[in-house]
């Protein structure tokens, strides 16, 4: 196993717009990323295997609801915070910060916004100190950008719900003891259920033969006349406004992650290039590969100051889902170009095991796609800036 020698690039000295705790926090998931998931991470996205080993080291750096209330057992952080958390996980494995986003911002999130006072005291504390996993259940077979269109469902049979219907692209699926799903009502009003492993009817089977994000447990929730009891029904917000906004917290979260993935690309093609000798000198010394890294270097500057911006925008309860869209498009579409170069840098080095590139292209080919594609997050920014609604 390879040293994990990497160091952030700071180009634009942004470590002097952070706060001592901002600093602080996210050293500390840094040196547990070095610790704890670089020996081990190449090995388990070769194998195809989620390590669940280290769900307590997740939850012991905070990247489980750090936005939570303590009184919740979440740790109280701001919006920075919790973005630079997933900037250093992801910097290790997008399917590892994968995990950490669907608890925080998809099973934590809309019990802390949307639920009741009972819900929170039961969930939040045990979810936090992942002794309780979740997923999020709103993609469906047929219903991918148009969630809306879903087809699960639920009816009132007086003591309890009965809940049928599938989710596909499940984050944590597999061993989730928890899933926040939505369905509709019969009158076709999306809610929010809360459904718990060991229910009659619900199953949870894995997702295999993935080339992408080979380190994450993914899956399907399949529900069969499932009763669920009415306690469970989120009734602070319904509507698809409701797991959108969700969608809104993971997505910030994913604009900051895709930003360590870049980083490690460009840091590992960096000491290549300075360590590799062709034609008696070293490639970094050659222009085509100075123009590469100066590329990188510069879009992730952008990169960086955009989501710092989005984060302070987020402390004061100013970001719009269109912002955050543009934010999580652009930086995903920004590590998956280095990513890409810095596989280049490599040559034939890059596709191995040996180094982290190709596993962070791979991954970032399913980051791309999921909590809104590409296109769809482009036809938002579209809407807002003209709006004229494109989508239909």
């Amino acid at each position: 196993m390879k040293p994990d020698l990497f160091e952030a690039p700071d180009y634009y000295n942004l470590d002097e717009l952070l706060s001592e705790e901002h600093k602080l926090v996210r050293d500390a998931a840094r040196e547990w990323v070095k610790r704890d998931v670089s020996p081990i991470i190449e090995e388990a996205a070769q194998k195809a295997e989620f390590p669940k080993s280290i769900l307590g080291g997740l939850a012991e750096i905070g990247a489980f609801g750090p936005y939570i209330p303590e009184t919740y057992g979440g740790a109280g952080l701001d919006q920075i915070s919790y973005g630079l958390i997933m900037q250093e996980i992801e910097r290790g494995d997008s399917g590892v910060r994968s995990t950490a986003s669907v608890q925080s911002s998809l099973v934590m999130y809309p019990i802390w916004k949307y639920g009741s006072e009972e819900q929170r005291q039961k969930y939040l504390p045990k979810l936090a100190s992942g002794e309780w996993m979740g997923s999020f259940g709103l993609t469906e077979p047929d219903h991918g950008s148009n969630p809306g269109g879903m087809t699960t469902n639920y009816k009132d049979m007086g003591g309890h719900y009965l809940l049928n219907g599938a989710k596909l692209w499940i984050s944590n699926s597999p061993f989730c003891d928890i899933a926040v799903v939505w369905a509709k009502n019969e009158e076709g009003r999306i809610h929010g259920l809360i459904v718990e492993r060991g229910m009659e009817g619900f199953s949870t089977p894995e997702t295999h033969n993935k080339w992408s994000l080979r380190a994450s447990a993914t899956g399907e929730l399949i529900f069969q006349d499932v009763k669920v009891p009415k306690d469970n029904l989120l009734p602070n917000k319904s509507g698809l406004g409701a797991p959108l906004g969700c969608l809104d917290s993971a997505r910030y979260g994913i604009a900051w992650g895709a930003i360590g993935a870049a980083m490690d690309c460009y840091d590992t093609a960096l000491r290549y290039a300075k360590e590799r000798i062709q034609f008696g000198k070293p490639i970094a010394a050659f222009q085509l590969q100075q123009k590469k890294l100066a590329e990188m270097i510069t879009e992730i500057t952008k990169a960086q100051l955009l989501a710092f911006r989005l984060g302070q925008l987020k402390n004061e309860n100013r970001a719009s889902s269109a912002q955050i869209s543009m934010a999580k498009r652009n930086n995903v579409e920004m590590a998956i170009n280095i990513a890409r170069e810095a596989r280049q840098i490599l040559g034939g080095m890059g596709i191995t095991g040996e180094y982290s590139i190709m596993r962070h292209m791979m991954n970032l080919e399913s980051v791309i796609t999921y909590e809104g594609t590409h296109d769809i997050h482009l036809l938002i920014t579209g809407l807002d800036i003209t709006g004229l609604n494109a989508f239909k």
